[in-house]
């Protein structure tokens, strides 16, 4: 049945990975990144707007099989109905981590291996071999999707994310060539999802959905369903999403060598807010180091960033909207000192200090400033009322690929992530069982303390 395609080239790379065969840098960061994503998972769940209770609220409603667990709702339900959830809260908070050319790997990616792993009480080795597999994936479609822009048109958890889902679940399911060909070409009619939805609840659905339809297209496959064995041949993803707009042939060029995970690696966010807006926020908490500094004399302020339009929101609606505003987050910053959970509630978007200065913060345009992300820059400038204005410049964002968090920094993140709903023992558990993933003859124990 099987032509020698694109896809089928590219299918038959993604199903040689094996565990065996891994370096261990892919093995550590695979761990990295499942430990990574179940913390950003719990948190989740408690999004201050209600992503969290509003998606346990919808798979409870909607029944299934006790097949997998839903994080923190304290009950199983379908693998299907498991990753939706998991993968929505996964993204609610957009604190789960991304990499170059921008993507979210894990929140498409990660509920949908967990939910299948945890059902089939697969071992963890199987379910680092498939992080490592949705990654590449995802990875070698961002490279090819050349015309999928950042922050338009098409989201990319819904449109990438979806092939990584699939590609994690099919080897986890060890699905054979053809039916992976028709995992993915069913997933072609699955792909989608419209940035215009960013800053809603729906834009966190977009991962719930790619996971979701992860588990189901490889499921279908596995039964005999059919698609197009050539989705990403003529007339398929790249005409269709793109116009034509991509290099199909970087799916296969240089696959794995290295592997995308390892370099140019994966970036961690250390706040809970798009990732555009870390270089402002940055730059805002080492003013507020500044000698000079005084948050009760603040006069004005400005930030000097490329046109990055999507991240240009001096009003945000809410306190969700305003972790894709460039303004919010860079005074939010200067006027607390930190940024956390809290900074994007409603509560805080409109209170009061925050009311009287969003106004004078502007986002000045510069087209100077690269609009790549790995190479751009941010200048927040900090005048005062007796007219002195101090100002700090972010090139280099810590956490992003190629500036790595310290395992200290990242699982005192986790721990912030869980600890309004997690025992610090159970904590200190969980970070010990992920660490030594590889070990585990199934997920169910990780999955018995993140259930709730």
């Amino acid at each position: 049945m099987t032509e020698t395609n694109i896809t089928a080239l590219f299918a038959g790379k993604f199903l040689a990975l094996n565990y065996r065969d891994l370096p261990a840098a892919a093995i550590d960061m695979a761990r990295q990144v499942v430990l990574d994503g179940l913390g950003v998972m719990v948190a989740g769940a408690r999004e201050p707007l209600g992503v969290g209770r509003l998606s346990i609220e919808y798979v409870q409603a909607s029944g299934g099989a006790e097949q997998s667990s839903v994080v923190q709702a304290g009950f199983k339900t379908s693998m299907q109905n498991a990753a939706y959830a998991n993968g929505t809260m996964a993204h609610a908070l957009d604190w789960d981590n991304t990499w170059y050319p921008l993507n979210h790997p894990t929140s498409p990616t990660l509920p949908a291996i967990l939910a299948v792993a945890e059902h089939f009480q697969l071992p963890g080795d199987r379910i680092i071999e498939a992080v490592v597999t949705a990654f590449e994936v995802q990875g070698r479609l961002r490279l090819a999707a050349t015309g999928l822009k950042t922050g338009a048109g098409f989201h990319k958890p819904g449109t990438t994310g979806i092939f990584g889902a699939v590609a994690g679940v099919a080897r986890l399911l060890s699905l054979d060539l053809d039916q992976t060909l028709m995992a993915l070409g069913l997933a072609g009619s699955r792909a989608g999802s419209m940035s215009i939805n960013t800053g809603t609840m729906t834009k966190s659905s977009h991962s719930g959905h790619a996971a979701r339809m992860g588990v189901e297209c490889a499921i279908l496959a596995r039964m005999g369903w059919t698609a197009s064995a050539d989705v990403f041949g003529p007339k398929g993803f790249f005409d269709t999403f793109l116009h034509g707009d991509g290099e199909p042939e970087k799916l296969i060029e240089g696959f794995a060598a290295p592997l995308r995970m390892v370099e140019p690696g994966v970036g961690f966010k250390k706040y809970p807010s798009n990732y555009f807006t870390h270089r402002p926020i940055d730059a805002a908490l080492a003013l507020r180091q500044d000698p000079a500094f005084d948050v009760a004399r603040i006069d004005r302020v400005e930030v000097e960033f490329a046109p990055f339009d999507y991240v240009n929101r001096p009003a945000p609606s809410t306190g969700l909207d305003g972790k894709f505003s460039v303004q919010y987050a860079t005074l939010a910053a200067l006027l607390d000192g930190e940024i956390t959970v809290a900074s994007f509630t409603n509560e805080r978007r409109f209170a009061p200090d925050v009311q009287a200065l969003l106004p004078r913060v502007k986002l000045i345009i510069d087209p100077s400033i690269p609009a790549d992300f790995d190479t751009t820059h941010a200048i927040v400038k900090v005048w005062l009322d007796d007219g002195k204005m101090i100002s700090r410049k972010v090139d280099r964002l810590s956490g992003w690929v190629g500036i790595p968090l310290t395992r200290e920094q990242r699982t005192s993140k986790v721990m912030a992530c869980v600890r309004e709903t997690v025992s610090d023992g159970d904590a200190q558990r969980l970070i010990g069982l992920v660490e030594r993933l590889e070990e585990l003859d199934d997920v169910r124990q990780i999955m018995d303390i993140v259930r709730g």
